[in-house]
């Protein structure tokens, strides 16, 4: 079949070959360029014919029977003017096209392949007279500077196989119909088959110089496309090099709260830490514990966090991740809570930054690689958590639920960041299995942490096993089973709990006051999401942990401290706009089932503290979102008594 490529690839050969100044390699490149166009695809290979038989004629891609030649040469002359006289075809001629002449045949010397063949294949001498006086000089509109005038020369001047249009003119610049390359191209080879008998001994010399130069060029050409393929396949195996990706992001935080009468709160009520007195752990007056009253409202706050990731990849499947942290500012939140309730109820979790002069912090240090085809596991000083465990689509921080009490666990885990090693096991595309330990090694907490101290190391600390298998029944739902086994050790005070305590919610002490050893702990959570409909989503979550608590003074076991904590919600992606969300969260943070005389802090009166948060993520474009969020406390601190508190925080997020 011919094609665009055919007419570039035989306009080549025939330029290359005029240049020769030689009919007999013009012959020898026009016969071997069709061989080599049909194996590439370019032309349909066909039998070896004697050029063209006079019994059959080819319109299209159809072999026309002899008597439908007629019709195949008027389709010639109406589709291209190169076959018509420069005043149109005549009605005569067009209803018989065996009356054209030569006067009506401008382009080609030949009316029809019919007519061009004499019985022995060779050129008819009437076709060939009519190209007298034709030369390549009479044509007005070709110059010797046009860049095909030598191959132009040789075709009409030497072999007389062309000529042009009527008005003396060649039209070199016009497109070529297929009708018109197959009558030039059978016209010329007409000619050179014609003369192959007199085939000199200077052109049997010429053809065997073309034949080495030619068998020289491609067996060069077939060694460099080996070894193009060659580096090809090398840069396919080896084209990972060692790069870092820098990622940054940014948050606004300003946000108030209010009350509608004065709150309690557990607190040591000589503390003057500004700011943050829940960082100042708690006593017993009386044996019972230290109790405040807040009788003012938090002000208008803000805060900034900023974190910059350099994610390195060594071989393209593994990555060494960094990310550094700075930030001022605490929530309004924090104003109200009882001590170890710091960065709790009410505060987004991008509004926790306790620094006042933004220092920067190592936030996470960690390396992970693939270990077979479905096993990976990550090692490091500092890993953070909550990247492999209790994520739900709908409470990620960034997006939906953002406060610290509604985007995790309440209860579930004591680490947040620190040293040890987590392996996630892709069983299939519906179960996997997480397990990971970790030493507590938090960045905001002062003194040299428990795995890096040699007194306490890497397995004497606080730390916990984390154990999850994650589910999906259903590509629309998600399920998340954990537990975690922690030890947990006392402050300086002997007290257990506060920001690396999980999952006492607060402080805990032997009940009178006295100090308590390492102190175990076991924890179980559920978690789901759903989206049964393509605008709602449901999420949810439920745990129950326990502390068993062993006095350091008698080295018995006194007890333990239990609690559960539940979360209920309902979200509404791309409200608004794609990309948005919307949540609606209710919760219960901690729950005291057993163990409230242990509390110092977090016990309250005995009631239950209650939530409901609502948030809605607006994206302004790829690298801009707004997220306002309202948080209404019901019983804060567990205090039954205590009034309601509300709270209104407004985010910008900026991401790059």
């Amino acid at each position: 079949m011919l094609n665009v490529k055919t007419l570039s690839f035989s306009a080549r050969w025939l330029a290359w070959a005029s240049r020769q100044s030689s009919w007999l390699t013009t012959a020898l490149l026009v016969t071997a360029a069709l061989p080599v166009a049909a194996a590439e695809g370019w032309v349909e290979a066909a039998p070896p014919l004697p050029l063209a038989l006079a019994s059959e004629v080819t319109r299209g891609e159809e072999l026309v029977e002899p008597g439908l030649q007629a019709e195949a040469a008027t389709a010639v002359v109406r589709e291209t003017p190169l076959l018509a006289e420069a005043g149109g075809v005549s009605a005569e001629v067009a209803q018989d096209p065996t009356a054209l002449d030569a006067a009506a045949m401008p382009m080609f010397l030949v009316t029809d392949l019919e007519t061009a063949l004499g019985t022995d294949g060779r050129v008819d001498a009437r076709a060939a007279d009519l190209a007298q006086g034709i030369r390549v000089t009479d044509f007005s509109d070709v110059a010797p500077s046009d860049w095909a005038f030598q191959a132009l020369s040789n075709l009409v001047d030497n072999y007389g196989c062309l000529v042009g249009y009527p008005d003396r003119t060649f039209q070199g610049q016009r497109s070529l119909t297929r009708f018109e390359f197959a009558a030039g191209l059978n016209a010329c080879l007409d000619v050179i088959v014609g003369t192959l008998g007199s085939v000199s001994d200077d052109d049997l010399v010429a053809i065997r110089r073309l034949q080495e130069e030619f068998a020289a060029e491609m067996t060069t050409l077939r060694s460099r496309v080996d070894t193009l393929e060659a580096e090809t396949a090398t840069l396919r195996a080896q084209q990972f090099s060692t790069q870092t990706k820098l990622r940054g992001s940014a948050f606004m935080n300003a946000g108030v709260g209010f009350s509608s009468g004065n709150i309690l709160a557990e607190r040591n009520s000589t503390a003057t830490f500004p700011g943050s007195v829940q960082f100042v752990p708690p006593r017993r007056v009386g044996g019972v514990p230290d109790v405040v009253t807040v009788t003012d409202d938090a002000q208008i706050t803000t805060g900034a966090l900023t974190w910059i990731n350099m994610d390195t990849s060594f071989t393209g499947s593994d990555r060494l991740k960094l990310q550094l942290a700075a930030g001022a500012g605490t929530a309004p939140g924090n104003f109200y809570g009882s001590a170890g309730l710091f960065n709790t109820f009410g505060t987004p979790f991008t509004f926790q930054f306790p620094s006042a002069n933004f220092d920067v912090v190592v936030r996470e240090l960690s390396y992970m690689f693939p270990v077979g085809d479905s096993l990976t596991l990550e090692v490091g000083p500092r890993i953070n958590w909550y990247s492999y465990f209790d994520n739900n689509r709908y409470t990620f921080f960034l997006t939906g639920a953002n406060s610290f009490n509604s985007s995790g666990g309440t209860q579930v885990n004591t680490i947040d960041r620190g040293a040890g090693a987590i392996a996630v096991w892709d069983v299939a595309d519906w179960l996997d299995v997480r397990v990971g330990y970790l030493a507590e090694s938090n960045e905001f907490l002062p003194g040299l942490r428990p795995a890096g101290d040699p007194s306490v190391g890497l397995f004497g600390g606080t730390s916990t096993l984390t154990g999850q298998i994650g589910l999906r029944p259903l590509n629309n739902l998600n399920l998340r089973f954990l537990y975690t086994r922690s030890n947990l050790m006392p402050n300086g005070l002997g007290q257990i709990g506060g920001t690396a305590g999980e999952p006492i919610y607060g402080f805990a002490d032997d009940g009178a006051g006295g100090r308590l050893t390492n102190a175990p702990a076991d924890t179980f959570l559920v978690n789901f999401d759903w989206t049964p409909l393509q605008w709602l989503g449901l999420f949810g979550r439920y745990s129950y942990g326990s502390v068993a608590l062993t006095s350091e003074a008698t080295g018995t076991r006194i007890g333990d401290v239990n609690g559960q904590s539940f979360q209920l919600g309902v979200a509404f992606p791309d409200l608004f706009k794609q990309g948005a969300l919307g949540t609606v969260s209710y919760l219960i943070p901690y729950d005291v089932t057993g163990g409230r005389e242990f509390l110092v802090s977090g016990g309250g009166n005995g009631g239950t503290q209650q939530e409901v948060e609502v948030s809605y993520r607006y994206p302004i474009n790829r690298n801009l979102a707004v997220m306002p969020s309202f948080y209404w406390i019901m019983n804060a601190n567990n205090f039954s008594t205590n009034p309601d508190i509300f709270l209104f925080n407004l985010q910008g997020q900026i991401s790059f």
